[in-house]
C-alpha cells in the first residue's frame, strides 16, 4: 500500500508539472497531435542556444565552421526561403532568431535545435549531392522539428522515464534484493524502446509532412523530397531494424512523402514563396 501510495503522489506531481498544448496549425498535410510538455519554451530554447554557441565555438577552433563561402551562401538563401514559409505553422515563427550554419564533418547530416538554430554539414553536401529542392526537403524537415517543439517534447519524456526509471529500480531492489540501479537500468532500457523510440518515429514523420508543405510553399518541389530518400538510401552503409530505430523505413518514409508531396503539389509555384 505504501508503493501504490508514492506512484499515485508521483503521478500528481507529474501531472501538475506538464501541459497540452498544440504547437502548430494542422497545415494541409493534417499534422494535429496534442503535445504533453513538462518543460518551458524559454528553458529549452536557452539550452539550444547555449549548446549551439558551444557547437559553433569548437568548429572554428577547429577551422571546421563555415569552411565554403558559396556553400554557406547557397544553404542559407535556401533555408531563408523556408523560414518565410513558417508562418503557416506558427505565426511566431518568421520571428524568431533564426541562425544558418554550415559545419565541415563526414557526417551526411543537419539538424535544427529549439528555437531555429540550424546546422547543415559538408559531408550531406558532398556525399548526398543535393539539389536545391532536395536540399530545401532536408533543411525543411529539420526546421519542422523546431516548429512542433520536439526537442522539447523529447526532454519532457525523457526527465518522465529517468525519473520513473529511478523509483522503480528502488522498489525492485528492496523488495527483490538486487541492486537498485540494475533495476533501473533495466526498466530505463525497456522505456526508451517501449516508449520513447516509437515516439521519435512520430516525430520524424511529422517533421517529413511539415517538412514537405514548407517546400512547397517556399517555392521548392516537394517531391524532391522522395528522390532525396533515394539517395539517402543509397549512401546508407546500412539500416536498423525498424523497430530499434528513431527513423521510419526508407520505404515507409518514401511512400508518405509521395503521398503527402501530392496533396500539397498545388502550393507549389517554382522560385516562388506562399
Amino acid at each position: 500500500m505504501a508503493f501504490r501510495g508514492f506512484f499515485i503522489a508521483f503521478g500528481v506531481l507529474l501531472l501538475a508539472a506538464c501541459t497540452t498544448v498544440h504547437t502548430t496549425r494542422p497545415g494541409v498535410v493534417g499534422v494535429e497531435r496534442e503535445q504533453t510538455m513538462f518543460a518551458s519554451s524559454a528553458s529549452v530554447n536557452r539550452e539550444a542556444d547555449s549548446a549551439y554557441r558551444q557547437t559553433l565555438k569548437q568548429a572554428q577552433a577547429k577551422e571546421r565552421l563555415n569552411p565554403h563561402p558559396e556553400q554557406l551562401e547557397r544553404v542559407r538563401g535556401v533555408a531563408n526561403r523556408l523560414i518565410a514559409a513558417t508562418g503557416a505553422f506558427r505565426l511566431d515563427a518568421p520571428g524568431w532568431r533564426w541562425e544558418v550554419n554550415v559545419l565541415s564533418g563526414k557526417d551526411v547530416n543537419a539538424w535544427c535545435m529549439p528555437g531555429g538554430k540550424i546546422a547543415v554539414y559538408t559531408g550531406l553536401l558532398d556525399k548526398v549531392q543535393p539539389t536545391d529542392d532536395e536540399l530545401a526537403a532536408v533543411i525543411g524537415h529539420e526546421i519542422a522539428h523546431a516548429l512542433r517543439e520536439h526537442g522539447r517534447e523529447k526532454a519532457g519524456q525523457a526527465m518522465g522515464i529517468n525519473l520513473a526509471a529511478a523509483i522503480g529500480g528502488a522498489i525492485l531492489g528492496s523488495r527483490l534484493g538486487l541492486d537498485p540501479s540494475l533495476g533501473q537500468n533495466v526498466l530505463g532500457t525497456v522505456g526508451d524502446l517501449a516508449f520513447m523510440r516509437p515516439n521519435s518515429r512520430e516525430m520524424e514523420q511529422e517533421a517529413d509532412r511539415i517538412g514537405v508543405e514548407l517546400a512547397a510553399r517556399a517555392g521548392y518541389d516537394p517531391h524532391a523530397a522522395i528522390s532525396l530518400w533515394e539517395k539517402m538510401r543509397r549512401v546508407s552503409e546500412s539500416e536498423p531494424p525498424q523497430w530499434l530505430s528513431t527513423h521510419p523505413s526508407h520505404e515507409m518514409r518514401i511512400g508518405d512523402l509521395k503521398v503527402n508531396a501530392d496533396r500539397v503539389e498545388p502550393l507549389y509555384r517554382p522560385g516562388s514563396a506562399r
